[in-house]
C-alpha cells in the first residue's frame, strides 16, 4: 500500500501563511468591489488557493494554471476584468521559476495559461478594456514574476555551489597536508633503509671477516656468527618495514639534499674492509641535486646488495660521465669459498631504486653476469620537468572539476539573465504594438457629441461623410449589440469621448442601405 509523504512542518507553516495572505487579498478585492455573490467572489477563489499553495510545491505549473482560472472567471465580469487573484497568479509564477530548473515546460505553462486568456476574451467578444487586461496585465503577471524566480533560484544555486566548493576545498586541504605527512614520513623511512640498511650489511661484513680470524676462539667465533645473523634479520625488518610505509615520489617533493659525494661513499666502504675497486671515466659533471642523490642511491644500494648477498666478494664500480648522462656500473663476483653468505633477499632495493631511476628519466637494468651480478644505471644530467597537476598524459590540461562546475554555473546564470532580458524584450514586441492597436482603435472610434447633434435620420451616408468618423468602433459591448433595433437595418457604433480607461455612452446610427433610419444613445454600463 502507496503511503503519502506527510510536509513538514516547516513547509505547512509556509503554506498556510501563504494561503491565508493570497486569501486576505481576495476578500479585500471582493469587498471593493462590492460582488453580488460571494460564493463565486470569496469561497470559490479561497477553495482552490488552499488546493494551489500546496500543489505548487510537488506541481507548481499546474498551481499556476488553477490560479489563472481564476483570473479568467473574472474576464466574464460585466463591470471590470480586474480581480485579486492576479496577485496569486504572480506569487504562484514566481514559485515555479524557483522550484523548476529547465525552462522548457513552465514557457509551455505560461503560453497555455495566455492562450485560455485570449480564449476566453474570444469567445465572450469582451470589452476593448478586458482585452488590453488579457494581454498585458495578465501575462506580465505570469511572465515576469518567473522570470523573477528564476533569478532568485541561480543566485541561490551560486550561493550554495560556491559553499559546497569551498567545503571541498577545505575537505582537500586537509587531505593534502594529511598525504604530505604521510609522503614525508615514507621518505624518512626510505631514506632508514638507504643510509642505516648500508651501514648495518657493513657492520655483518666485519662480523664477518672478524669471524674468520685465527685468533679467535670457538666461543667468539659463536658469538660473532649470532651477532652478524641479528644484523642482518635488523636488515630485514628493515627493508620489510619500508616497504610497508614506501609511496612513489614524484621529482622535486622530497629527497633533495646529498649528505656526502659517490667518492665519499666509496671511499667509507673500502675504509669498512670491503674489496672495491672503483674508477671514474671523464670529467665530472655539475648534476642537479635530484640527479647526484640519485647516483648516490644507486651506488648505495648496489654496495649494499653485493655485501649482503656476496660477502667477501670483489666489487668493480665504474663511473662513466658523458655529454648529457652518466653512466655508473657496479659488478660483483661470487664470494670466495667458505665465505658467509647473508640470507634472504630484499624486495624493496632494486624496485624502489628502479622508480626513482625512472623518475629522473633514466634507465636501470640488473642481473646475473659471468660468475656475479651486474648492475647498471643511466641518468641524465638534469631531471625532466615535474607534470602539471591535472595535465593528461599528452601534455594537454585538464581544468579541474572546481572549473568545470564554475564554468558550468556561469553558464547557467548567462543564460538566465539572456532570458530575463530577451524575455521582456520578446514581450514589450508584443504588448506595446497591442496596446497602440487598441488605442488606435478607441480614439479613431470617436464620434464627438457636436457632431452626433447634427445627423438627421433619412439623409444619405454621402452627405454625412464629413461629419462620420473613418471608421465605427469595432468592440461595443454586449448590451449594446443586443439592444433592439429597427428592422432590417445595419447598426454601426461610435464612442462618445476619447477616454481610454472610463466607460463612455456608445453612440448608434442604423442604416438601412445607405440611407440613415435611426440614431441613438447608449449607456455605458447596462441597467442594473
Amino acid at each position: 500500500m502507496r503511503h503519502l509523504r506527510t510536509p513538514p512542518v516547516r513547509d505547512l507553516l509556509v503554506d498556510v501563511t501563504l494561503w491565508a495572505a493570497l486569501a486576505a487579498a481576495t476578500w479585500y478585492g471582493f469587498r471593493d468591489a462590492g460582488a453580488a455573490s460571494p460564493v463565486t467572489g470569496l469561497l470559490l477563489p479561497s477553495a482552490v488557493l488552499a488546493v494551489a499553495v500546496p500543489l505548487s510545491r510537488a506541481r507548481p505549473g499546474a498551481a499556476v494554471c488553477l490560479a489563472n482560472g481564476l483570473c479568467a472567471v473574472g474576464l466574464t465580469g460585466s463591470s471590470t476584468p480586474a480581480n485579486a487573484q492576479v496577485l496569486s497568479v504572480a506569487v504562484l509564477s514566481c514559485l515555479l521559476g524557483a522550484r523548476v530548473v529547465p525552462a522548457r515546460g513552465p514557457s509551455l505553462v505560461l503560453a497555455g495559461c495566455l492562450a485560455v486568456d485570449v480564449a476566453v476574451c474570444a469567445v465572450l467578444r469582451v470589452p476593448p478594456v478586458w482585452w488590453f487586461y488579457a494581454v498585458t496585465v495578465l501575462p506580465a503577471a505570469l511572465l515576469l514574476p518567473w522570470l523573477a524566480g528564476r533569478q532568485w533560484r541561480g543566485r541561490r544555486e551560486l550561493v550554495r555551489e560556491g559553499w559546497r566548493l569551498a567545503r571541498s576545498l577545505e575537505e582537500r586541504q586537509h587531505l593534502v597536508a594529511e598525504r604530505a605527512r604521510l609522503t614525508e614520513r615514507a621518505a624518512i623511512a626510505a631514506d632508514m633503509h638507504d643510509s642505516l640498511g648500508h651501514a648495518l650489511s657493513l657492520v655483518a661484513l666485519r662480523a664477518g671477516a672478524l669471524e674468520l680470524s685465527p685468533d679467535l676462539t670457538a666461543r667468539d667465533r659463536a658469538d660473532l656468527a649470532e651477532l652478524r645473523g641479528t644484523v642482518v634479520d635488523a636488515v630485514e625488518q628493515l627493508r620489510e618495514t619500508v616497504a610497508v610505509l614506501h609511496e612513489p615520489r614524484e621529482p622535486g617533493t622530497a629527497d633533495t639534499a646529498v649528505p656526502e659525494t659517490v667518492d665519499d661513499l666509496l671511499a667509507r666502504a673500502v675504509a669498512s674492509g670491503v674489496p672495491l675497486r672503483w674508477e671514474r671515466r671523464g670529467p665530472a659533471p655539475v648534476l642537479s641535486p635530484l640527479v647526484a642523490r640519485g647516483l648516490y642511491r644507486v651506488v648505495q644500494e648496489a654496495l649494499t646488495n653485493a655485501v649482503k648477498h656476496a660477502p667477501g666478494g670483489t666489487v668493480r664500480v665504474t663511473l662513466v660521465h658523458e655529454a648529457d648522462r652518466t653512466r655508473v656500473t657496479v659488478v660483483n663476483t661470487v664470494p670466495a669459498p667458505g665465505a658467509g653468505r647473508a640470507a634472504g633477499s630484499g624486495r624493496r632495493g632494486l624496485p624502489g631504486l628502479r622508480e626513482r631511476v625512472a623518475v629522473l628519466g633514466g634507465s636501470l637494468t640488473a642481473g646475473p653476469h659471468r660468475d656475479g651480478f651486474r648492475l647498471t644505471a643511466v641518468l641524465p644530467h638534469r631531471a625532466p620537468g615535474r607534470r602539471t597537476p591535472g595535465a593528461g598524459g599528452d601534455g594537454s590540461s585538464t581544468a579541474p572539476e572546481s572549473a568545470a562546475r564554475l564554468a558550468r554555473a556561469r553558464r547557467s546564470a548567462r543564460r538566465r539573465s539572456a532570458l530575463a532580458f530577451a524575455a521582456p524584450v520578446a514581450a514589450a514586441v508584443f504588448f506595446v504594438p497591442a496596446a497602440v492597436l487598441l488605442a488606435w482603435q478607441l480614439t479613431t472610434g470617436v464620434l464627438p457629441p457636436s457632431r452626433f447633434a447634427h445627423l438627421e435620420p433619412g439623409r444619405s451616408r454621402t452627405d454625412l461623410a464629413p461629419v462620420l468618423p473613418e471608421r465605427p468602433f469595432p468592440y461595443p459591448p454586449d448590451h449594446a449589440r443586443s439592444a433592439p433595433a429597427p428592422a432590417g437595418t445595419r447598426c454601426e457604433f461610435y464612442r462618445s469621448g476619447r477616454d481610454l480607461w472610463g466607460p463612455v455612452d456608445l453612440y448608434r446610427l442604423c442604416w438601412s442601405g445607405d440611407v440613415l433610419r435611426s440614431k441613438d444613445t447608449l449607456p455605458a454600463e447596462p441597467a442594473r
